[in-house]
């Protein structure tokens, strides 16, 4: 059996196009609000995929089982998700799949209603090496988890919207790859959430792009977290992202930085070097088609995933609060 998908808008890059040329399980069915001249270049050149301008053209196409959604405006995926659910669709959605707890809750709503199955794009801690942290953490390997330090930089450029409605801004779109380390990758539930974030630093003097967030949590163990978050990370790095997380625990410490290409596990007096990072990664994508298929379970549960989600929903809502109330005492 082939699960026949519909592609729809690549807003953020990370429409799953590339992936699904010549899955062994799946296949690209219909695009809509996508070019095709582009998409043939990225080698989808399957003479069998329409061509559609609209979703609501492309939800009637019968032959299509499931949407992935990477909307032109992330305000708008929520009500297009819930759509798509109503008309019998599963839905694959770009993150953050929603911009409200309320849109976030219509959206499970929806799902339980329909016997849709609906999933965020959220493989960030299933890659290396983050995957093999994740193990060290289920297996106790450094005992309880009691602060977590994380960090998500990427580099600005001029593509990046200033409104923040069509990607879903800095704490939403970039955030919350730092919050799924606290959640997927530290294992450890955020309780509550704090923000406070900045526009200095933003080129268009008018524009309203967060450049930098902050972010402190308290975890449900009772240990804490912070996160830093920008888009700060130059060039000259060498590599998109600058990402570093280090998890502190009651027998040890670990940590991966600069973006991925180092890191470290202590345990007690013991400085046992680089993580073994040689497990192959799981792939979130071939998961939900398994689990459609019937043939496996995902790796990290609906509630899990979304609870990031819904955490990044809080953090900007803080910030939001914390503005407020600074521009009242002003």
């Amino acid at each position: 059996m082939t699960i026949r998908f519909g592609l729809y808008g690549n807003n953020g890059g990370h429409q799953i196009h590339r992936e699904l040329n010549l899955h062994p399980d799946a296949k690209v069915a219909a695009v809509a609000a996508m070019d095709r001249e582009w998409l043939m270049k990225e080698q989808q050149q399957d003479t069998e995929i329409r061509y559609y301008d609209t979703l609501e053209d492309m939800i009637a196409d019968d032959r299509v089982e499931v949407i992935s959604l990477c909307s032109p405006r992330r305000e708008a995926q929520a009500d297009e998700a819930i759509l798509c659910m109503s008309k019998g669709k599963h839905v694959y959605a770009e993150k953050p799949c929603a911009m409200s707890e309320a849109d976030l809750d219509r959206i499970l709503g929806k799902m339980h209603e329909t016997g849709c199955q609906f999933r965020e794009m959220a493989g960030t801690g299933l890659q290396q090496p983050y995957l093999a942290m994740r193990r060290l953490i289920q297996s106790g390997g450094i005992g309880d988890v009691i602060q977590v330090f994380a960090q998500k930089s990427y580099p600005y450029h001029e593509g990046r919207p200033q409104d923040e409605a069509i990607d879903g801004g800095l704490i939403g779109q970039n955030g919350i790859h730092a919050v799924r380390f606290v959640e997927h990758v530290a294992c450890t539930a955020i309780q509550n959430i704090f923000a406070i974030e900045t526009k200095t630093g933003n080129p268009c003097s008018d524009g309203d792009l967060h450049m930098a967030a902050s972010m402190m949590m308290e975890l449900e163990n009772g240990g804490v977290a912070v996160i830093v978050a920008n888009y700060l990370n130059p060039l000259g790095f060498g590599s998109w992202g600058n990402e570093h997380l280090r998890i502190f625990g009651s027998k040890g410490f670990m940590e991966s930085v600069d973006g991925g290409s180092r890191t470290r596990l202590v345990i007690g007096n013991d400085d046992l070097g680089p993580i073994d990072t040689s497990e192959p990664e799981v792939s979130h994508l071939d998961s939900f088609i398994s689990s459609l298929l019937g043939r496996a379970v995902m790796p990290i549960s609906l509630e899990d995933e979304l609870h990031c989600t819904r955490m990044v929903i809080r953090a900007k809502q803080a910030a939001r609060e914390y503005r407020l109330t600074r521009q009242r005492r002003v």
